[in-house]
Parts: C-alpha cells; sequence; structure tokens
C-alpha cells in the first residue's frame, strides 16, 4: 500500500505543470516554486496550530534544517539548470539522476543494497524519461547547466533519503510543514530577482494555490507518509511518475500531440512504475 501512496503523490505532482499553463508566462517557474513551498509549508503550519498539534522539541533540527536547505538548494539548481541547458537536458538529467543517487546513499549509509526489481525498474523508467524529454526540443548541451541538474538530482536524492529519518521522529504532516516552512524562507532572498508579473491574475492565483495546497502540501504529505514505510531509492523511481502524468495531462488537457518515440517513452515509464508497485504487492501477499 505504500508504494500506491508514494505514485499517488507523484501523480498528484504531474499535475503542476497542466495547473501552471493558467498561470501567465510572465511569472518566472522559480517564483511559482517559491510560492508552491510558501503556500504549502505556511497553509499546514497555520492548520497544526489550529488543531494544537505541532510539537518543536521532538524533532532533530540539524537534519530538518539540513533537509529544508537541500530542498531550497534543488529548487535553484534545478530552474537555473533548465534556463541554461533547456528543458529536455535539465528535466531528463535532474529527475532521472535522483533514484540513481537515492540508490547510492543508501548502499553507503544504510548497507541496504538495491534490489534487481529496482534496477530493472529505474532503468525503464529513466529510459522512458529520457525519450519523452529529448524527443520534445532541440537539445541544448551546457557543460554548467548539466552539472546543476547532477546537483540538482543529488539533492532531491538527499532530501529523500535524510527526509526518511526525519519522518521516523513524528507526525508526517508535521515534518512537511516545518521543512516547507524553512525552504521557503532560504529562497525568499531570491525571489526578488524573477519576474512575478501576472501571479495576482485570478487564474495566477487559482493556479497557485492549487499548486500549494494539493500538488505541494498533499503531494508531499502522500509522498512522504509512503516513504516512512518503504526505501528512499524506491521512493525516488516512483516520483517518476511525475513526468508520466504530466505528459497524459497534456494530451487530454492541453491536446499536445505525441510522435512515436514520445510514446515509446510513456510505456517505459509506464512499464518502470508496475514493476515496482505490482511486484511488491505480490512479495507482500505472499
Amino acid at each position: 500500500m505504500s508504494y500506491f501512496i508514494v505514485l499517488i503523490g507523484a501523480i498528484l505532482w504531474g499535475t503542476t505543470g497542466t495547473a501552471q499553463t493558467f498561470i501567465p508566462d510572465t511569472v518566472d517557474p522559480f517564483i511559482i516554486s517559491t510560492m508552491r513551498l510558501a503556500i504549502g509549508g505556511f497553509t499546514l503550519i497555520f492548520i497544526l496550530f489550529l488543531m494544537k498539534r505541532i510539537n518543536f522539541s521532538i524533532w532533530p533540527w540539524k537534519k530538518v534544517i539540513f533537509v529544508a536547505i537541500a530542498l531550497a538548494i534543488f529548487q535553484l539548481c534545478f530552474f537555473t539548470s533548465v534556463r541554461l541547458t533547456g528543458v529536455a537536458i535539465g528535466t531528463v538529467v535532474s529527475i532521472g539522476s535522483a533514484p540513481v543517487f537515492t540508490g547510492i546513499l543508501e548502499w553507503i549509509f544504510s548497507r541496504q543494497v538495491p534490489t534487481r526489481q529496482w534496477f530493472i525498474a529505474t532503468i525503464l523508467a529513466i529510459s522512458g524519461c529520457s525519450l519523452l524529454f529529448l524527443n520534445k526540443e532541440s537539445v541544448i548541451f551546457n557543460p554548467t547547466g548539466v552539472v546543476l541538474a547532477l546537483c540538482a538530482g543529488f539533492l532531491f536524492a538527499t532530501y529523500a533519503f535524510m527526509n526518511k529519518a526525519i519522518l521516523q521522529k513524528g507526525d508526517v504532516i508535521q515534518a512537511v510543514a516545518i521543512v516547507f516552512t524553512i525552504s521557503a524562507f532560504v529562497l525568499f532572498p531570491f525571489f526578488f530577482r524573477f519576474s512575478s508579473e501576472g501571479l495576482l491574475s485570478t487564474s495566477g492565483l487559482l493556479a497557485i494555490l492549487y499548486i500549494g495546497l494539493i500538488t505541494t502540501a498533499g503531494g508531499y504529505v502522500l509522498f512522504s507518509v509512503g516513504l516512512k514505510r518503504i526505501p528512499s531509492s524506491s521512493a525516488t523511481t516512483l516520483s517518476l511518475a511525475e513526468p508520466f502524468t504530466a505528459t497524459i495531462l497534456s494530451v487530454i488537457v492541453v491536446g499536445e500531440v505525441l510522435n512515436a518515440t514520445a510514446w515509446t517513452g510513456v510505456f517505459l515509464l509506464l512499464g518502470g512504475i508496475v514493476i515496482l508497485t505490482i511486484r511488491r504487492r505480490e512479495s507482500a501477499m505472499g
């Protein structure tokens, strides 16, 4: 069940791209990223205060701050890499490298060797992601952009790996709320360096509220609930359901047309996700 909970969280992340089409193009993606963390974190903190369910004394604060900073710097590295090297390379390298980095971190620090099933699922998912994105636009190879994309992948892997340890200490919603709030404060000094023109339009406000509350707060809470019970390497591989969902929605909602190469990527991504979830369910039932 935990694998499916992570999968649902990643699917919610995948609706972000479609929601983002309702935000004016004049709003920089970095602004959207900062706002989604701020809205998600502040809302969860506010709800927890009202319910008197927040306890600041139980958390390993060094780890919490480290994870929050890693999540914030991930946003900076990812969007800078996309700006330098394009959406295709930036997305494939950052999202595709995250499961690999997580597997390495688990192997080194937890002595947990990834299973053959994980290797097969991850290779299929990364291959599908590559076909999907590298086929969409002309590829720009910028060494600095690629390095930043790898840094983004490593930082997301670090977030997933270390967040798993934090989640063992207390309530999932508290953990997500605190990490997001700290991350938002880390990003705010950079906020005014990017364009936010049009964000306060009706469509912009509704879209950013949906992204902050549903895809970010809701998605990360579900991801964290599942992450608490499964290997972080498996969780990051399942997070590749995000580009899969975004692609399917782009066809259904936005009207984008995919060619044969892109559809091959979709089915490879789906295959990797199915292998990781269905076989885990069978082994659990056995």
